[in-house]
């Protein structure tokens, strides 16, 4: 099965989830400077989550290119990380409009960890559908970065009742250690086709 469709799909439906995420910026009431402040935590929510779906577009981007052949498992895998992610804007808007509290910043946390497991879960069942998905599986190796992810997630969403603000610097570090270019794709491709 061809790849081209589950590209469009993912692609349309990360444009759609940026573009809920920017509605929840609602244009504040008066003309000064000081009527911005109250939009401080949105805009802080919305930047870390753009950040986190710009991270997962990349990286979906790059396995995909990486891959030859889709099995139907692929697609509902595929599908189970979309879930996940169309949460964000919800979580992003509740977050930030409740400055960082305690349930919203351990309720992101929930859905950060679940979107790391299912974009696990996508790799591996990319890996297994079929022989020449192989150059991913050589690239990814141990993965040590994802699953770093999925411990921090989860220490995080431990701490959130207690120190919201830890959570957050956490989910921060997290999206810091994302930001930094993996090449790991790249290079394999490069060392297959050489």
């Amino acid at each position: 099965m061809g790849k081209g469709r589950l590209e469009a799909f993912s692609d349309g439906v990360i444009a759609i989830i940026i573009t809920i995420m920017v509605l929840e910026l609602k244009v504040p009431h008066g003309e000064s400077i000081e009527a911005l402040l109250p939009l401080i935590p949105v805009f802080f929510s919305y930047v870390l989550s753009f950040v986190y779906i710009g991270i997962y577009w990349n990286n979906h981007h790059h396995m995909l290119h990486a891959t030859h052949h889709i099995s139907a498992g692929n697609l509902w895998a595929n599908l189970h990380l979309l879930f996940w992610l169309s949460l964000i804007p919800f979580a992003t808007g509740w977050m930030g409009e409740n400055h960082f509290s305690a349930g919203p910043t351990a309720l992101y946390g929930v859905i950060l960890f679940m979107s790391a497991v299912a974009y696990w879960m996508l790799q591996y069942s990319i890996i297994c559908a079929a022989s020449d998905n192989a150059v991913i599986k050589n690239a990814i190796g141990r993965d040590l970065k994802g699953k770093l992810s999925i411990v921090l997630y989860g220490i995080a969403i431990a701490v959130a009742f207690h120190l919201p603000i830890l959570s957050q610097i956490i989910y921060v570090l997290v999206a810091f250690m994302w930001l930094i270019p993996d090449r790991r794709i790249e290079h394999a491709l490069d060392q297959h086709n050489n």
